[in-house]
């Protein structure tokens, strides 16, 4: 039996969708925090368990039964704390082998954001350090993280970041969704390391032109200076964080940090991954 988390989330609704084509509904179930959230999927007949990875005594109650677990990463603040609770309670419910989507990135210690997200590696690290079988999913930067990136309106205003001539190896989140569900009843991925990684590798300079080509309008994308761009948050009155995770991100991009090649994620979906003008007209809904 399998348990996927944040099964309410984009990445979750994700993996279940694809179970629910590839397997039946009786050979998985999901953990939510949110009983409203997880009716849909009550509705597909798909069994919910309810559990909080803050409370380590729900998280114990959910995982009776369990053989695999998939464990999709949060974003809280505490998410390695979080992380370890998930673990331990796998360990006292004897689950054997935890499936965790973690962060795929050339160097952690180099990173702008590291002490946002060495608790994916350190994830990695405790997941191992209690022998526990694992399947490690570096993922690359979901397509659909662009608009918040780059903007909701570059159509109309372009791109004005400090990303040099970085590029990324963006996939659609739905199909990292596919391929980790697809993985789920396989056999041949204990513990390995995989770096999720879409097909091509794309600059603000492809996804400016991308979005020319499909809308006809002329889209520019400015290289701008990453002082420059931090004063004008700081003045617009964005928020200390927001600004560290947007620039730090940006100038990860800039050096080259996500320029990951693999073709794992071809291989679990069978086909290559989305090409640039399609995921930019799914993720900005134009036809």
């Amino acid at each position: 039996m399998v348990l996927i988390t944040g099964a309410t989330g984009n990445l979750g609704s994700s993996v279940i969708d694809q179970l629910l084509k590839i397997t039946a509904p009786d050979k998985f179930v999901a953990l939510a925090r949110n009983e409203e959230k997880a009716s849909s999927l009550k509705i597909k007949g798909v069994e919910v368990r309810m559990g909080n990875f803050d409370d380590p005594a729900s998280l114990e109650t959910a995982f009776a039964g369990i053989e695999k677990l998939v464990l999709i990463s949060t974003m809280e603040q505490n998410r390695f704390e979080q992380h370890k609770n998930v673990v331990d309670a796998a360990l006292k419910t004897d689950i054997k082998h935890i499936v965790y989507t973690g962060l795929g990135i050339r160097d952690i210690q180099t990173s702008h954001v590291k002490d946002l997200m060495i608790d994916h590696f350190q994830t990695e690290d405790y997941i191992k350090e209690k022998g526990l079988t694992y399947t490690f999913l570096r993922n690359t930067m979901y397509a659909d993280a662009i608009p918040l990136i780059a903007g909701e309106k570059i159509v109309e205003q372009g791109i004005f970041l400090p990303g040099g001539d970085g590029k990324v190896p963006y996939a659609l989140r739905r199909e990292m969704g596919e391929a980790t569900a697809n993985l789920l009843f396989q056999d041949g991925h204990e513990n390995k390391t995989y770096d999720i990684t879409g097909s091509n590798v794309y600059s603000y300079h492809d996804i400016a032109n991308g979005l020319q080509a499909i809308t006809g309008k002329e889209i520019q994308y400015i290289n701008a200076d990453a002082d420059a761009f931090h004063d004008i948050l700081k003045e617009a009155g964005v928020p200390d964080f927001p600004i560290y995770l947007l620039s730090g991100t940006v100038a990860d991009i800039k050096n080259h940090q996500y320029e990951i090649k693999s073709d794992i994620l071809e291989k679990l979906l069978g086909r290559p991954t989305a090409p640039l003008n399609e995921f930019l007209k799914e993720v900005y809904q134009l036809k």
